[in-house]
């Protein structure tokens, strides 16, 4: 992408996004009650003053430690789960009972059950351990599934090494499912992760902070701590996105035999 088609679409999304801070203002003055819908000014002002404070950092690091824990545990037991049900056939009809339950039960029906098995700030890792799960399972077999088999027929021809055709063959064709799995499941573990904070109110949580805003009807933070989880939310779905594609670039430089591609003798 050009330079100048970068810089336009930025001026676009600028534009878009001061039209519906004009539209929430015109909202706020239509309603006329600061108790249920603060403004734009009283929100950030609101975040101005808790951003100095360290016990707001201490909040958002915490939240962010729990919910990245359950995610990243998802995303790995979801990966090795697909490969191991692919593989073996009993394993799929094993699980597949359980995963299926997983994704129909309504999140709040897991938080009250994990709220009598374990402490409330595992409850929070296991809720969003649950919600990303599935989804990463569905994707990463369905992609192992996908992958063309006469792909697989020419590595036996070139008597390609397991991990051979592991990197050159089904790394290539899982990749894109992995990455939506990955990028779809880390907003919903956010969600599902804040849902859990709100009911569980373990300390020093974004979703405490919410709870207690509802509580004491204090609107302007209940927005403000709102927009702090849907920014922290976007910021790591753009950085999961660099990673990816950094490690996409890696990957094609090193190529087949995992070592880095250099000049010929």
């Amino acid at each position: 992408m050009k330079s100048g088609d970068k810089r336009s679409g930025r001026l676009a999304w600028i534009w878009v996004a001061l039209v519906w801070l004009a539209i929430w203002q015109g909202a706020y003055l239509l309603v006329g009650q600061d108790l249920l819908l603060a403004s734009p000014w009283q929100v950030l002002r609101r975040l101005s003053i808790q951003s100095v404070r360290p016990s707001f950092w201490l909040t958002v690091l915490y939240s962010f430690l729990r919910i990245q824990a359950g995610f990243l545990l998802g995303l790995a037991c979801g990966t090795l789960l697909a490969v191991l049900t692919v593989r073996l056939p009993w394993a799929r009809r094993f699980f597949h009972p359980a995963i299926s339950a997983i994704r129909s039960t309504p999140v709040a029906s897991f938080i009250i059950l994990a709220l009598v098995w374990m402490s409330h700030n595992r409850v929070v890792v296991f809720i969003v351990f649950l919600m990303v799960l599935p989804i990463v399972w569905r994707n990463v077999a369905e992609g192992i599934e996908t992958t063309d088999p006469l792909l697989l027929q020419m590595g036996q021809v070139f008597h390609l090494s397991r991990l051979q055709v592991v990197r050159a063959i089904y790394v290539p064709s899982v990749a894109p499912f992995f990455v939506t799995a990955a990028t779809t499941s880390l907003g919903l573990g956010w969600k599902a992760g804040i849902a859990a904070e709100v009911l569980s109110r373990p300390p020093l949580s974004l979703g405490g902070q919410l709870y207690d805003a509802k509580i004491y009807l204090e609107t302007a933070d209940l927005l403000a701590f709102t927009a702090v989880v849907i920014v922290i939310s976007l910021a790591l779905e753009h950085l999961l996105m660099a990673l990816f594609r950094q490690a996409g670039r890696l990957f094609q430089r090193r190529g087949i035999t995992g070592r880095k591609a250099g000049p010929a003798a």
